[in-house]
């Protein structure tokens, strides 16, 4: 993270710290692969899963956000400091703080390969692969269905509640916890049970911090329509719309 910062101040854009996220989780549970005496089998699946997981993600955000300058929280961000005092500040309040939480929430990443080396793969583990690929389908569906819809400039300022929208106001932030609660799983299935508050932390993250509510703050406010989209859509968790 302090060498994105420090390129990040090269080219005045502190979005690449988004962009690095789920592929810093690679990078994290590959040196955790290397380092661990675990069970060999889980922890290929799990490197497998996080891999797959984490590059979609890095992926997805650059081909969205390459090309369209500083995400507009960052500009704001910069505006308020000062640019003669952004560059460091950003590497406190961007950079170091996703480090951190990038070590807490990679938790149940270590554990999982840590523990368990005579213990093989179980129920726990299956049961963590199906919350994976749940979670998996949600968030790769729902970004896939959002790039999709906003594609169409004759949606601008509609509200999409198609798909997996239909049943979660969020079904890319559900599908990212569901993902974390799938990794949490396999720690559990390993006989690591602490550090499974790093799938905690990161769906309270998630639902309280960066993802639902400053989300839809912002939405309530761009969007009329999205009020009775609250009404009737679960927020988080997958449910049929009431009538």
């Amino acid at each position: 993270m302090s060498v994105l910062w420090g390129i990040s101040i090269i080219i005045k854009n502190v979005s690449i710290a988004d962009l690095f996220w789920g592929f810093g989780f690679v990078l994290t549970a590959g040196f955790y692969f290397l380092k661990t005496d675990g069970y060999y089998p889980r922890k290929a699946i799990l490197l497998i899963l996080v891999a797959i997981w984490g590059l979609r993600l890095s992926l997805y955000l650059a081909l969205r956000n390459i090309g369209k300058g500083e995400d507009f929280r960052y500009r704001e961000f910069r505006k308020n400091y000062g640019e003669k005092r952004y560059w460091w500040i950003s590497f406190f309040q961007t950079f170091l703080l996703q480090g951190i939480l990038m070590w807490l929430i990679s938790a149940p990443l270590l554990g999982a390969q840590y523990y368990g080396r005579d213990i093989p793969i179980g129920i726990m583990d299956y049961a963590g692969i199906a919350l994976w690929i749940t979670g998996f389908i949600f968030e790769a569906g729902g970004d896939f269905q959002l790039a999709r819809f906003r594609a169409d400039i004759s949606n601008k300022g509609k509200v999409l509640d198609i798909g997996f929208w239909r049943y979660t106001r969020h079904p890319n932030y559900f599908g990212d916890s569901s993902v974390w609660w799938g990794y949490g799983c396999i720690c559990l299935a390993s006989g690591s049970y602490f550090p499974v508050l790093g799938s905690l932390l990161m769906t309270a993250l998630i639902i309280k911090v960066s993802g639902v509510a400053l989300l839809e703050k912002s939405l309530k406010d761009q969007k009329p329509q999205y009020k009775e989209y609250i009404e009737k859509t679960s927020a988080f968790l997958p449910w049929f719309p009431k009538k």
